[in-house]
């Protein structure tokens, strides 16, 4: 029997592209207007996708004047759609390094309510030296000192989510019993970066608690994946990196004493369709074209630590010795490692780099017809490099309605998604085990 696979909408402005904003295809709508998140998540959970996500940033990008990157707050998003839809899962980020535990605790436990066991939480321990300024102004931590930290956060949400058991809430109003406090707990957490006295001041929610989700490529991202997350989006520009990630990720939960099912891996994907591979290319090209190189150039510089590389021609090809060490980063060092081992293999002019960027920011990208499209994902999956896909789509609400009217029901002839929800909650979406509590 084939393996079924998961898939996620990650919705984002007017589509992944860094041109979208400007193409006639695109949603007309305002990038604050919770009617587009919401008619996004509709889509996506009348085709039956298993969640949708929501990225975040913490500070006005420099590129405003001449790029659509705004968003509205992830949670308070999600607590709105959550109210539109009854089936979808639900992940929102926050960071581990501009924030508090108990605050951010309470936010995500309320919309696993809110939802009824939808909520996930994808874990960022954030980069940015720009965001970094608008919380006290101690400047960025290095890339060990943030994983240190978000590794304290998450075992003080854990802790307060399991600091009431199951069954704590009676509501007994002949007895005049609201709640045993037996199964209400202290935590009385003191550490390195956090002292948490506890417990969390509302039941636990309907997951035990939300869904983790994690991001990071790097070693230390990965270990850090290994022991928390249980789900991985994860960017690969070609195939064999992907499983390669897949392959030591995995080997990692299963060291760290977990089953390997209990994490997803979902690569990225942004995909051009159409009727035909040319008329793909074409729409593609035609995308493209309306890429600004000099927002493609801030990004880049962005990844590498504010690395200049205005000096660079065009149409200069590339070689790894043209980019700072990976090694030396401490914004993304997994998308740095990716990008400099593209360059080594494909030897690139600088246009082409930052036109393969421009596509999904280091994500797999491809223009082809539905049957190629849904090709791609079987071979991803059967090769070992995924469980699923971060679906991408260029473009806003376009390329989702193309996705989901012409490559899902490929997919479903072939056996490998589903046709209904089989379950209520994300939990049971992704097949991961619901997480014991207090018992008293």
């Amino acid at each position: 029997m084939k393996r079924r696979l998961h898939l996620n909408l990650f919705i984002y402005g007017r589509g992944h592209h860094e041109a979208a904003w400007r193409h006639p295809r695109s949603t007309p709508r305002a990038l604050t207007d919770i009617d587009h998140y919401v008619e996004c998540a509709r889509k996506a959970e009348a085709a039956h996708f298993d969640s949708i996500f929501l990225a975040d940033v913490l500070n006005l990008p420099p590129d405003v004047d001449s790029s659509a990157r705004l968003w509205l707050e992830p949670l308070t998003a999600l607590s709105a759609i959550a109210f539109a839809t009854s089936r979808i899962g639900l992940i929102g980020t926050a960071s581990t390094s501009h924030t508090e535990p108990f605050n951010l605790a309470r936010q995500l436990c309320s919309l696993d309510h809110i939802s009824r066991g939808r909520a996930a939480w994808n874990i960022v321990t954030s980069f940015s030296i720009a965001g970094s300024r608008n919380f006290g102004g101690a400047g960025r931590l290095s890339h060990a000192d943030r994983y240190a930290k978000g590794e304290e956060f998450v075992e003080v949400m854990k802790a307060l989510w399991n600091s009431w058991g199951d069954g704590a809430v009676v509501d007994d109003r002949s007895s005049g019993v609201f709640v045993k406090k037996a199964l209400v707990r202290p935590i009385n957490h003191k550490g390195e970066s956090f002292e948490v006295a506890g417990p969390l001041n509302m039941p636990r929610s309907p997951q035990g608690w939300p869904v983790l989700v994690q991001a990071g490529s790097s070693d230390t991202g990965k270990d850090f994946a290994a022991r928390h997350a249980e789900a991985v989006f994860t960017a690969h520009i070609e195939k064999s990196t992907a499983v390669e990630f897949y392959r030591d990720i995995k080997a990692r939960v299963v060291a760290a004493g977990r089953a390997p099912s209990q994490l997803l891996v979902l690569p990225g994907i942004s995909a051009m369709i159409a009727g035909t591979e040319a008329e793909a290319n074409r729409l593609q090209q035609e995308l493209n074209e309306l890429a600004d190189t000099r927002i493609g150039l801030s990004r880049l510089s962005d990844r590498f630590d504010g690395h200049d590389f205005s000096h660079l021609k065009l149409d200069q090809v590339l070689r790894p010795e043209d980019f700072p060490d990976p090694a030396d980063n401490q914004s993304s060092r997994g998308r740095t490692e990716l990008i400099v081992g593209a360059v080594r293999r494909e030897k690139p002019t600088l246009r082409q780099l930052l036109g393969k960027l421009a596509g999904a920011r280091g994500h797999f990208v491809m223009a082809g017809t539905p049957e190629q499209v849904a090709d791609t994902i079987e071979d991803w999956v059967d090769s070992g490099a995924a469980d699923g896909f971060n679906v991408m789509p260029p473009l806003l609400p376009w390329m989702l309605d193309v996705f989901t009217e012409e490559v899902v029901p490929i997919l479903r002839r072939r056996g490998r998604f589903r046709t209904e929800y089989e379950g209520r909650t994300l939990r049971q979406h992704y097949g991961l085990e619901r997480p014991s509590g207090i018992s008293g």
